[in-house]
């Protein structure tokens, strides 16, 4: 069983930048698959971003390419989703999830994960 925290959301001006931080208890958070997904209001939940167990290996949605990183701490049970050029498109909510998986296909969709967050809210006013 893993317990994610999400925190670091908030609002901020298109153009500026943001880090959500996602904490993980149990002793095996290097196992783990992680991912960010988001939801705005009326929409499904999308994937953002996703990192293997050692931060060796990354996906990203095309809309957050080049704009947002994804990285993990495995000393500090920690993954960090940093957000520049932030758009007003990018408002949603932004959970993390962890996936007992292997890296791969099942990273990019929401079904593959087997743990959530709560998420954190990101607004990005024009």
């Amino acid at each position: 069983q893993v317990q994610l925290v999400e925190s670091g959301g908030g609002l901020v001006q298109a153009g500026g930048s943001l880090r959500l931080s996602c904490s993980a208890s149990g002793r095996t958070f290097s196992s783990y698959v992680m991912g960010w997904f988001r939801q705005a209001p009326g929409k499904e939940r999308e994937f953002v971003a996703a990192i293997n167990w050692n931060g060796g290996n990354t996906y990203y949605a095309d809309s957050v390419k080049g704009r947002f990183t994804i990285s993990r701490d495995n000393a500090k049970n920690t993954v960090y989703l940093q957000m520049n050029s932030l758009k007003p498109e990018d408002t949603a909510v932004y959970y993390c999830a962890a996936d007992r998986g292997p890296f791969g296909a099942g990273a990019l969709t929401a079904r593959g994960y087997d743990y959530w967050g709560q998420g954190t809210q990101v607004t990005v006013s024009s």
